[in-house]
């Protein structure tokens, strides 16, 4: 039976941490109960969801929608696009079927990337090992979820290049919806002979397709979008991320603007985040003072999760009177003083 392939490569940064590694783990649960109803889709489609962040992996390898069940999303360290791009690529060389003289073969995979931040990584091998081999054998639809999207470099893997603007759970619910419409509308079009890549309408308030004419350059390796750090429970010894979102305002100046980084709060992690990470990727540092607000541990509730041991790493601490880094056991007590200082923040 000739196959309709369906992979969804997905970035789970530290930057999705929160209500968007939710709305995604919720909205393909809708996409595939809707696609199970479809007789033309679940005749022909199988999915599979690749994950990266500075590793990348399988999450679901390729199979049937009807024996599809959607995963639990974890988050990981980095942006590695490269790593996500060369992990697709080989499921593609491993799983897809191509056309012989005794066989016709799969039609054209569709491939879904979801990106919310720029790569943390160099991409350039990656991206011509897909230009000469993939471009023309896979339909690919690049979507991203920042508000300051890499138009630069998504172009050179796909002319189409969509920005979702995901303010609210509504629209998650839209931008899944028209999700779940292209994969329908694909699965109709192979079974009469065409192309199997047909992407519905979009509604220009949720989800457009970028000018790619418009392009910026850009800088890789950080997200500028978030700023994200890793921190571990003093008392559970979990670790946990402490999320914060670019606020741009008007200075005193014109003309001029100022940049902090507000709080979005703060997410346990398990220990696949550390799996997930690139133990080669660069540390970067941010001023304590673009950072505004702290949570309170998400594992224990100790009433600050942003205490900086004299080892550089972050945990939490409550009323205690010594307290002990998870990280590496030394004992101090702390004090707040005034004045910022430099701590580590992952890639985004």
């Amino acid at each position: 039976m000739r196959k309709l392939p369906i992979y969804f490569l997905i970035d789970v940064s530290e930057s999705m941490v929160g209500e968007q590694i939710q709305f995604v783990e919720e909205g393909m649960a809708t996409i595939i109960k809707a696609i199970k109803q479809d007789p033309h889709a679940i005749e022909t489609v199988w999915v599979s969801i690749i994950i990266f962040a500075g590793q990348a992996k399988t999450l679901v390898p390729l199979q049937e929608i009807v024996n599809f069940y959607p995963p639990r999303f974890p988050i990981g360290s980095g942006t590695s696009l490269s790593k996500g791009l060369g992990h697709l690529m080989y499921e593609l060389r491993k799983n897809t079927i191509k056309t012989t003289f005794d066989q016709k073969g799969d039609w054209k995979p569709l491939v879904f990337l979801f990106t919310d931040g720029v790569p943390t990584d160099e991409t350039t091998t990656a991206i011509s090992e897909w230009k000469q081999n993939w471009a023309r054998t896979a339909n690919l639809v690049a979507i991203s979820f920042g508000d300051e999207p890499d138009t630069r470099l998504l172009s050179q893997l796909t002319e189409n290049v969509l920005l979702f603007k995901n303010t609210t759970e509504e629209d998650y619910k839209k931008f899944f919806k028209w999700i779940t419409d292209s994969i329908k509308t694909s699965s109709v079009s192979v079974e009469k002979n065409n192309s199997g890549f047909e992407l519905p309408e979009m509604d220009e308030t949720t989800l457009s397709k970028i000018d790619l004419t418009k392009q910026q350059p850009r800088n890789l390796y950080a997200d500028t979008n978030f700023v994200v750090l890793a921190a571990k429970c003093q008392n559970s010894k979990r670790s946990y991320l402490m999320k914060y979102r670019k606020f741009v305002q008007a200075s005193g100046f014109a003309g001029l603007e100022t940049r902090s980084y507000r709080l979005v709060g703060g997410f346990p992690v398990d220990n696949t985040y550390y799996e997930l990470a690139d133990e080669n990727a660069v540390a970067n540092s941010i001023s304590s003072e673009e950072l505004v607000g702290a949570p309170a541990c998400p594992c224990c509730g100790n009433q600050y999760g942003f205490a900086v041991c004299q080892c550089g790493k972050i945990h939490c601490i409550g009323d205690e009177e010594l307290s002990t880094c998870p990280w590496c056991n030394n004992q101090g007590s702390y004090t707040s003083g005034d004045g910022g200082f430099d701590v580590n923040r992952t890639l985004g």
